[in-house]
């Protein structure tokens, strides 16, 4: 009996019981009532290839779920009998990616336009006795992986798993039950094994089989949880209680899964168009903490004023249609961290520039550290970042220049939700949008309206009296006749001729150099 709540525990199958594969229910359009418009041709053109060929072939996962609530899915996903190498070999454009799951990418159209049809193959129900045990984790295991089909580290989570085998046994893998359902474009029959319809019916999130053992198996499980629950919470669904339970206990297993892992599991969170709803389930869950350090960040700011018009404006985008990069929210998140450390080196009367430039460097360490490597990621948001001092100057060459610059939309997407919170003037926003939209001409005539604003707000100023000169005491150079501050006709000559000497393209990029802190 010890034995078998050590097992239990651990996330192992007795020999002697044999898993639940479900029982095969074949449902037809009469009573499903999927709308076959719905369903996108690539992913009709790759299940009829698969069949033509000889093999099974389904849309499969949240599409089905999906179509069942009678939505256009976003992606499709195929599942069948055949294994990559045979998938690949019937499609001009295919791929094999993935080496914990070796998964096949059919590809249609180029640039924009390109849609991407994953293709995986039924995959084999084994237990973490008929695995093969590796010591280590995810992060540490890689050599050790090497050869093997199905294997899982001591605590019982799976950390490859290649071993193909019937449409019930993968059904069994799938995590909740109204993603584990197949759909036949050919014959309209929908496949389910768990319920899942009946699920969809009663808009109930259900894990397949016992929780804490599948949270083990793949620690990742918790964070799609939160994720499915946020997507369907507007359209009524709820977790079951016996599947969020155990969310809170088991959320020590993600310390074991890599950073870079979680960190694209943070991402999927924040961009798929519920950012918002995620933000509320990982608090009713009690999830707010120790997932992922940089998503603690986000949760805590959640309701800060800047973030919230972030988030709320990543789910607008989302839902409409238009792309979101990773780099804008992250850079919104963490703009407080670096306006503090910029203001704090200005107060040491640092040189504006390079202050900047260290208050970013020091949020890097502190916040996002060796994920995505300082790449791409960074780069975009240093850019964001620099140029939001660059967007206080409207006259000379910098708006001309920074209006060219291939990251101008974002920054200046960050300077409008600045804006909205009123952390700078709305009509400087406004400035830039008109600017960014006008033509050579009318861009001249905005500058030289700012211009003229600007020498207006000088004039405005009240003059500072300076207090009254010593008798007897020399005047200040400044105040001096130019002759006599130079020392000679000719020093007068050369001052005279720098004061009139109109700016020019090397001038004016160095005043850019120093508007750009």
């Amino acid at each position: 009996m010890i034995k078998q709540f050590i097992d239990k525990l651990m996330g192992k199958t007795p020999k002697s019981s044999k898993p639940h594969f479900g029982r095969r229910t074949e449902v037809p359009a009469s009573v499903h009532g999927i709308d076959p418009n719905l369903v996108d041709e690539r992913a009709i053109n790759v299940t009829r290839t698969l069949q033509q060929a000889g093999f099974e072939a389904y849309v499969v996962g949240g599409a089905v779920r999906d179509l069942l609530l009678g939505l256009r899915p976003k992606d499709f996903d195929v599942a069948t009998n055949a294994t990559p190498e045979q998938v690949k070999g019937l499609f001009r454009r295919a791929f094999i990616i993935g080496r914990r799951f070796r998964i096949v990418h059919v590809v249609y159209g180029r640039g924009r336009d390109n849609e991407v049809i994953e293709v995986s193959t039924f995959r084999a129900h084994l237990d973490n006795v008929a695995a093969e045990q590796v010591k280590g984790n995810e992060r540490t295991s890689k050599r050790q992986l090497e050869g093997m089909q199905h294997a899982v580290d001591s605590s019982g989570r799976v950390l490859r798993d290649n071993v193909w085998g019937p449409q019930d046994e993968d059904a069994t893998r799938r995590d909740f039950t109204v993603n584990a359902m197949y759909y036949d474009p050919e014959s309209q029959i929908v496949v389910d094994y768990h319920g899942g319809i009946q699920d969809a019916k009663k808009r109930v999130l259900r894990m397949i089989g016992d929780p804490v053992a599948r949270y083990r198996e793949d620690p990742v499980r918790i964070i799609r949880a939160v994720r499915f629950a946020a997507k369907l919470s507007p359209l009524g669904f709820k977790l079951e209680a016996k599947t969020s339970k155990p969310l809170t206990q088991s959320a020590t297993l993600l310390a074991d899964v890599p950073q870079s892992r979680l960190f694209d599991e943070m991402l999927k969170l924040l961009q798929t168009g519920h950012a918002l709803a995620s933000i509320a389930q990982l608090k009713n869950l009690g999830l707010a903490t120790g997932i992922y350090p940089l998503l603690d960040v986000v949760v805590e700011r959640a309701d800060s004023a800047f973030v919230q018009v972030a988030l709320a404006d990543t789910d607008r985008r989302v839902g409409e249609g238009k792309p979101v990069a990773p780099s804008f929210l992250l850079a919104c998140v963490l703009w407080a961290d670096v306006r503090e450390g910029w203001a704090k080196r200005l107060a040491r009367k640092e040189h504006p520039h390079p202050a900047l430039q260290d208050a970013i460097d020091e949020v890097f360490d502190a916040r996002i550290g060796d994920v995505s490597g300082r790449g791409k990621l960074a780069a975009d948001m240093r850019e964001i970042w620099i140029m939001q001092p660059r967007f206080e100057k409207r006259v000379g060459s910098t708006p001309f220049g920074l209006v060219e610059q291939p990251r101008f939309r974002a920054g200046f997407d960050f300077l409008r939700l600045r804006a909205d919170i009123a952390e700078v003037d709305e009509r400087l926003a406004d400035w830039w949008q008109e600017f960014s939209m006008a033509s050579d001409a009318e861009r001249e005539d905005l500058v030289q309206a700012a211009k003229a604003e600007q020498q207006a707000s000088q004039a405005a100023k009240p003059r500072v009296r300076r207090a009254p000169r010593p008798e007897g005491a020399p005047a200040p150079a400044e105040s001096r006749p130019a002759a006599e501050a130079e020392g000679s006709d000719e020093g007068a000559a050369k001052k005279r001729r720098r004061r009139r000497r109109k700016p020019g393209a090397a001038g004016d990029q160095a005043g850019d150099g120093g508007s750009a802190a």
